[in-house]
């Protein structure tokens, strides 16, 4: 018998189990939706729906949790990304949630509208009676996380417990629920940072700007460089000043800090990665510094 030299690499191996997750889920369920907000993970996200599916269209639409507060270069990426896939975009509007007095919006400095998001999503969900949203979230990016199942079950008012979560023995996945229950699901759990960055690069994937260095105003604030912008309610004692920085993560650019960079290119920032201890949530998401279970509290409730 002749031996096979034949070898899949590390991306291939988990390029494989996300597109296989990403069917089984397109199967088994009758509304699902990918959660795309035009950062790298969601970028990845789509690009292995794609393979998932070609060459027919991805089945589902893209929904983005808009806070209001976003970066304009995400969210011109994202708006032509979804246009050149002919994708349907919904939309779900922190804004409209505050305007119609289902949440209402923080005041002071510290102030941001992130964990609005956990209303809005669940509106969103109920009004297009979504089963099961595929979201970006990695183990590797935060404790809560890696707590999390790929095929994460919702109970009927959107709360996730991790106490009481679905075996996931031999890459099988329990897809059941019943009307009112979704689920989450997570094909890139098994991803590393490096591996979202290696295989943009393989894919050649383009990103939005701002994850490569640039020139930008920003301020320091409990240890993290934030974008001066007017929704990030810059105090006196917060001088701006002119930094070159990149971001590692995009969300509300409120609450999203930079890092001091001058990897411009592709492989400078794989290089970079490549070299921290820190994960990225750890060192540039306000959020998850409100307390040692921040994202476990918010998860519980909705959250992504």
């Amino acid at each position: 018998m002749q031996r096979s030299d034949y070898l899949l690499s590390q991306l291939d191996v988990l390029e494989a189990e996300s597109i296989q997750i990403i069917r089984e889920v397109a199967a088994e369920f009758e509304r699902p939706v990918l959660l795309f907000s035009g950062g790298k993970d969601s970028i990845v996200m789509l690009r292995l729906a794609q393979k998932a599916f070609a060459p027919a269209p991805i089945p589902f639409p893209v929904m983005h949790v808009d806070t209001g507060h976003n970066f304009p270069e995400v969210i011109e990426y994202r708006d032509r990304r979804v246009a050149e896939l002919g994708l349907r975009l919904v939309v779900a509007s922190v804004q409209e949630s505050i305007d119609q007095g289902r949440v209402q919006e923080e005041t002071g400095r510290r102030a941001s509208r992130n964990r609005l998001q956990t209303v809005t999503l669940l509106d969103a969900i109920e009004e297009h009676r979504f089963d099961a949203a595929f979201g970006g979230a990695r183990r590797d990016e935060e404790k809560a996380r890696a707590k999390e199942r790929v095929v994460s079950f919702r109970d009927e008012f959107g709360q996730w417990d991790p106490k009481n979560q679905r075996p996931e023995l031999w890459n099988l996945y329990n897809t059941r629920i019943r009307q009112g229950e979704h689920v989450r699901v997570f094909p890139l759990s098994n991803w590393t940072e490096l591996d979202i960055w290696d295989y943009i690069r393989r894919e050649e994937l383009e990103l939005p700007p701002i994850y490569f260095a640039h020139t930008r105003q920003v301020f320091e604030r409990d240890g993290m460089l934030l974008a001066d912008i007017s929704y990030a309610n810059r105090g006196d004692d917060e001088p701006a000043f002119e930094a070159t920085v990149r971001y590692r993560t995009v969300g509300d650019a409120s609450c999203t800090g930079a890092v001091k960079s001058a990897a411009g290119t592709l492989d400078e920032v794989i290089e970079e990665i490549a070299a921290t201890r820190i994960t990225e949530r750890g060192q540039t998401r306000a959020d998850d510094r409100a307390s040692e279970a921040a994202m476990e509290d918010r998860k519980k409730e909705g959250y992504f």
